[in-house]
């Protein structure tokens, strides 16, 4: 299709309920995504990427076999043949399905949902961008050890329309914004990395880059970069460690989030990204993290990244504890994960795009605030670290032992928070881990973040997903600098 055309989803609509023959039950679900990523490196202006990708999904059940097509021709042939092909693999599938297909959407149900945005993409043009993006990029170069430095801002809105046999008409808009700086530090055989987003991605217009105060960040992220240089190796041993909300979202993703995915408990990733120590038994009585731990999947939070009305199978979104007061309540599986497992799930089941299916996927998983300040944590720690950033990850196949690298750290003695240190990592095992918690920061440290590169499953599928928390303190937990690793 042409970068530059926008279907009409309504009249695509029309075209394939028009060619649907007399089948059990259908769903259509209709994506447009336009996509703009601008980024300066190193003073230079690079290419400014546009891109467009618009196509169907058709699912058709029939007589105990579901099947589904997908095309981007969206002229009256392609979507007939999209037709055809998904009745066609519906029958082959009768003979070997290994349980009955669940309904294909909610009945009746009309309804729009679309994300606030106070400043439209539009207000400022290409060039104001790229001027806007040079200016950031020159303030990093503050020092000849500063080798590479780049500023960059991607946006994407996306259009899902899904509609069913039942009378079911629902219609989605999203608009996201994804922020970054970074600068790279070198001295010797010394290289030191600080960066400001991607994971201050969200949803919403320009007014995201004033919320974020990126035109504050270019000095301190270089700044930081070269005195890393300089800095000390984090020390190593188990003491405490008082986790920032950037290094949180990674530990929430790897070691909450996968691991509590219902498709991935039934076996369904283990040939790819593994499968999970969880245990369908372990709902309702496990106890995953101390009482300190609260986690809730909340696809309503304004600006969040993965926020959104409906997931891609129809159902509503609503917000569900996943775990109270330490205690692992729900997973996060959509309705055919729920109906295959007989577990309680939320509305999670997400697609990349128009050409792959709704699988179990997270979308906003934070964890609640508490009562401490961000001080009192600090105060609290006799001997440890403070971490923010993610540079590194590695877990098991099962989600359980983990080991994470950060960008940035700084040591704690006697409750006071010390000298900058470099390399600074840790590891653990998942519960044994989140049993550590001893401390959540309060409501005011609560920062809303976001990964945009998530993949999971079979064609792979990379989608975004939404992380917040507060900073909080684990006790006892095994740290490391870059030489112990």
């Amino acid at each position: 299709m042409n970068a530059q055309t926008e279907p009409d989803l309504q009249q695509v609509a029309r075209r394939v309920v028009e060619l649907l023959p007399a089948v059990d039950d259908w769903s259509l679900r209709i994506t447009d995504v336009a996509t703009e990523t601008f980024s300066v490196r190193r003073d230079v202006v690079e290419p400014v990427q546009l891109g467009r990708d618009s196509g169907v999904m058709v699912t058709v059940s029939d007589a105990g076999g579901m099947g589904y097509a997908a095309t981007s021709d969206l002229s009256r042939a392609g979507l007939a043949d999209a037709v055809e092909r998904a009745r066609d693999w519906a029958r082959l599938a009768a003979a070997l399905s290994l349980f009955p297909p669940a309904p294909l959407g909610p009945s009746r149900v009309r309804d729009a949902w679309e994300a606030p945005v106070a400043r439209p993409w539009s207000d400022l043009d290409t060039a104001s961008k790229l001027q806007w993006l040079q200016a950031l990029n020159r303030r990093m170069k503050l020092h000849n050890a500063i080798v590479d430095w780049s500023a960059g801002l991607g946006y994407q809105r996306r259009e899902t329309l899904l509609v069913n046999a039942r009378g079911s008409e629902i219609r989605q808009s999203q608009q996201t914004l994804v922020p970054w700086l970074r600068a790279v530090a070198n001295r010797g055989g010394e290289t030191q990395v600080r960066s400001f987003g991607p994971d201050l991605a969200g949803q919403g217009g320009l007014e995201r880059l004033d919320l974020l105060q990126i035109d504050a960040q270019p000095e301190r992220v270089a700044s930081e970069a070269l005195a890393l240089l300089d800095a000390p190796e984090c020390p190593a041993g188990t003491m405490d460690l008082v986790l920032m909300p950037g290094q949180m979202t990674l530990q929430i993703h790897e070691s909450i989030g996968h691991p509590l995915e219902l498709d991935r408990i039934l076996g369904d990733e283990r040939n790819y990204a593994g499968t999970s120590f969880v245990t369908p038994e372990m709902f309702g009585s496990f106890r995953y993290g101390s009482e300190l731990l609260n986690v809730t999947f909340d696809p309503g939070v304004p600006g969040e990244l993965a926020s959104f009305g409906y997931d891609d199978e129809g159902t509503k979104a609503e917000r569900q504890w996943l775990i109270r007061d330490g205690v692992l309540l729900r997973g996060l599986g959509g309705a055919t994960s729920q109906a295959r497992s007989g577990l309680p799930g939320v509305a999670c089941a997400r697609a990349s795009s128009w050409n792959r299916p709704p699988i179990d996927r997270m979308a906003n998983l934070n964890v609640e605030p508490g009562q401490s300040s961000l001080d009192d944590l600090i105060r609290s720690v006799e001997h440890g670290v403070l971490m923010d950033t993610n540079r590194s990850w590695s877990i098991d196949d099962s989600r359980n032992k983990f080991q994470f690298g950060c960008e940035v750290g700084w040591r704690i003695e006697h409750g006071e928070l010390r000298e900058l240190v470099r390399n600074p990592g840790y590891r653990g095992i998942s519960s044994a881990f989140w049993r550590s918690l001893a401390g959540v920061g309060r409501r005011d440290s609560f920062r809303v973040m976001g990964v945009g590169t998530c993949g999971k499953g079979e064609p792979n599928q990379m989608i975004a997903v939404g992380h917040a928390s507060p900073p909080c303190l684990f006790r006892g937990v095994a740290v490391f600098g870059g030489t112990d690793s």
